[in-house]
């Protein structure tokens, strides 16, 4: 991934391309795990879910629930605040093909691990595809098999943690329709109750 990165910079010269760090409030109840940042999304911004097409859903539905100032990520410097949310990958970098290795996945994950380690109690998270479900499970020492991923599934962890299952929202996903604007707001309408009701 290193050298793929030292490419990137090479043909991408105003690109972050870095690892990505964490977007939001730190103390956020509700953490948002993604996949890895995008070529031209993330690892050019340097913000999670900034410059591709699966922000556009989720800047929106965030807007809509409350949890951000608004409704577009666009740059680091547009003003956009997240309210008691927080997003992160469970890869850091860009993936060659955007497509992460089962390596790549498990040499982040001491990242993920540390994120959630400083969740508050009863927080939520959520993860958005198959790929971030059980890397949330491995950050928190739990076997994968012991909860399954299934959109729309909340997962009440031993850690006191709920986890919530998303399809993500991918421009593969939203296009063919595996994943609509609605059933990706049923999920935000889920949490949205169950952290107004602590």
């Amino acid at each position: 991934m290193a050298n793929f990165l030292s490419e990137v910079r090479v043909t991408h010269p105003n690109y972050h391309a870095r690892p990505v760090p964490a977007f939001g409030d730190p103390q956020a109840r509700l953490l948002i795990v993604g996949l890895a940042p995008g070529l031209h999304g993330a690892n050019a911004s340097g913000r999670p879910f900034t410059g591709d097409h699966a922000g556009i859903l989720l800047y929106r539905t965030l807007h809509k629930y409350g949890f951000a100032s608004a409704a577009q990520s666009t740059a680091l410097d547009d003003g956009l605040q997240l309210q008691d949310c927080r997003i992160t990958n469970a890869v850091k970098c860009v993936p060659p093909q955007n497509k992460p290795t089962g390596s790549e996945i498990s040499t982040c994950n001491r990242y993920l691990h540390a994120e959630l380690q400083r969740l508050p109690a009863k927080a939520l998270v959520l993860a958005l595809g198959h790929i971030a479900h059980d890397a949330v499970l491995r950050g928190f020492g739990i076997k994968t098999k012991l909860f399954r991923f299934r959109h729309g599934a909340s997962h009440t962890l031993n850690t006191g943690i709920c986890l919530l299952d998303s399809y993500h929202c991918s421009r593969y996903n939203t296009q063919t329709r595996r994943l609509t604007s609605r059933m990706f707001e049923m999920v935000f309408e889920c949490a949205r109750k169950q952290l107004d009701s602590m």
